[in-house]
């Protein structure tokens, strides 16, 4: 089992050009997997194409993940040409994943989709992105989209890049199996993730398909002090009863038993967010570095 360790930054930013390049530059200088950019519109993180595709032009190694990208509200063929070009002009190197969307009046609003209807928006549009990135025609006629001999080009690099879900509700645990190539949910113990993976591979097996057994990770929320209000009430929100200590590790050493839980459980790849931006982030790298990049040997 092959232990891979990325960064992410939630749903916050570094907004600074000049920071924000240098934590990309530091994320491929000392080896991390992985940069991961999430997705909200009405919040100051970067458009994750977008900030992928600055990381991108800087790196040669690292991979580019979405943390999510919400599919509900986006017109497939044109994720299928975005995402299709940053495979090709990243050599390769693109991990989308793909959500929902967060249940938020705000970003609804934004998206322009219901949310009754988000989950049948999302099965029609991610297996026609599938087939834009593999079928030279595309024929398709479902209840939101219509396309008689589409032909989407450049193809991704992949062929075609793995596609992650997150989620641990059990209709989210079941789409993963039935349609993820990973999962890589959030909020979550390493018993909960334990738990769903049963979940995930029994909705593969009943859908005659099944996922690789190195493509089950986790995105670890981590603090260096008390946990940050918004943070707290996030916690509370999503997962009621459950001590926030046990979901988001408070300092170096509880990050690295966290880890070493969900590794001891069969889960391989990891996406470290800081709950707050630190105020240096050369510091906050090379410390994690030391600390956790030898697990990936």
């Amino acid at each position: 089992m092959k232990v891979r360790i990325g960064y992410g930054l939630g749903t916050q930013t570094v907004v600074d050009q000049e920071r924000f390049a240098g934590f990309v530059d530091e994320l491929e200088r000392l080896r991390f997997d992985s940069l991961w950019l999430s997705e909200r519109i009405t919040g100051t993180a970067f458009d994750p194409v977008v900030g992928l595709a600055f990381a991108a032009g800087r790196t040669t190694r690292l991979k580019l993940g979405t943390s999510v990208m919400v599919l509900p509200g986006r017109n497939p063929v044109l994720v299928a040409k975005a995402l299709a070009s940053l495979d090709r002009l990243s050599a390769g190197r693109l991990l989308p994943a793909f959500g929902l969307g967060v249940v938020d009046p705000n970003e609804q609003q934004a998206f322009g989709v219901a949310r009754e209807e988000r989950a049948a928006w999302f099965d029609e549009a991610l297996p026609l992105i599938r087939r834009l990135w593999t079928e030279d025609s595309v024929d398709h006629h479902g209840p939101r989209f219509t396309y008689r001999n589409l032909t989407v080009r450049p193809r991704p690099a992949q062929s075609p890049p793995d596609v992650w879900l997150g989620g641990i509700a059990p209709s989210e645990l079941r789409r993963v199996g039935r349609q993820g190539d990973g999962w890589l949910p959030s909020f979550c113990t390493p018993a909960d993730a334990i738990a769903g993976r049963v979940v995930v591979e029994k909705a593969a097996a009943d859908a005659g398909r099944a996922i690789d057994p190195e493509h089950f990770g986790a995105l670890v929320i981590y603090t260096r002090r008390e946990l940050p209000e918004r943070l707290a009430r996030a916690v509370a929100a999503r997962r009621p009863g459950v001590d926030p200590a046990e979901l988001i590790p408070a300092n170096l050493p509880a990050v690295r038993a966290t880890i070493e839980r969900f590794i001891a459980g069969g889960f391989s790849k990891f996406v470290l967010v800081p709950a707050e931006e630190p105020s240096s982030w050369s510091d906050e790298l090379a410390e994690m570095a030391g600390e956790l990049l030898p697990l990936q040997a």
